[in-house]
């Protein structure tokens, strides 16, 4: 199993379709990853990882449907843990330094991916994946919030789909809360903030489209 190479276009262009409905019309397909899902109930139960989890893996879907050539496989197992390591860290250290500040850089976000590859390397082994598919899932997960940079495209794809369930109005209604703003705020954050960041044109269109509809559903222009 090999990984694909990032292309150097900014944003990346999709290859396949893009679809920009609301997501809940599309949650992840099959049963498949369900032994993975039982498998880390009890670290579903921080921060809303039992909502941002499943909300990210079908965004991830989204995105492989538009990358045809990436790993999905590696893709959705990825995001399906990649946030799996906050409930292995002190709860209430979550909120106060992972989310104020300077938050990209807090102790706890390192730790939280260094769990998150312990995690993957109890879990995937006894359900059948091989050596060389658990690393590739931790090398993703290692830095999923702190390195600077996506190392392939599968990596690219498990960030943006870590950023796209923030435009959900699911996400927006947990997210805005862990960064104590109110959603007009946190809708204007997300567009100047979280929009240049996402690496694949796909993404950017889904993000778009669903800022639009999350703001005309929770009234933004006018509650603020």
């Amino acid at each position: 199993m090999t990984t694909t190479a990032l292309p150097t276009a900014r944003p990346i262009p999709g290859t396949g379709p893009v679809d920009t409905s609301p997501i809940a019309l599309t949650p992840a397909a099959g049963a498949d990853l369900d032994p993975i899902w039982q498998a880390v109930i009890v670290e579903t139960r921080t921060r809303g990882n039992d909502i941002h989890l499943p909300i990210s893996l079908a965004y991830a879907e989204r995105l492989c449907n538009a990358f045809p050539e990436a790993d999905r496989l590696l893709v959705r197992v990825s995001i399906q843990l990649h946030d799996t390591g906050w409930g292995r860290v002190d709860e209430s250290r979550i909120l106060s330094e992972g989310f104020t500040g300077d938050w990209r850089k807090a102790a706890i976000r390192y730790e939280h991916e260094k769990q998150g590859c312990i995690i993957a390397r109890e879990v995937l082994p006894p359900l059948g994946y091989d050596e060389q598919f658990v690393e590739q899932v931790c090398a993703i997960i290692d830095g999923h919030d702190t390195r600077p940079e996506a190392y392939t495209l599968e990596d690219a794809l498990v960030r943006d789909a870590d950023r796209l369930w923030r435009f959900d109005h699911a996400g927006i209604a947990l997210a805005s809360g862990w960064f104590g703003m109110d959603p007009a705020i946190y809708t204007d954050r997300l567009e100047a903030e979280i929009i240049p960041e996402l690496i694949t044109q796909p993404a950017i269109a889904m993000a778009t489209t669903d800022l639009d509809r999350s703001r005309a559903l929770l009234k933004t222009a006018v509650i603020r």
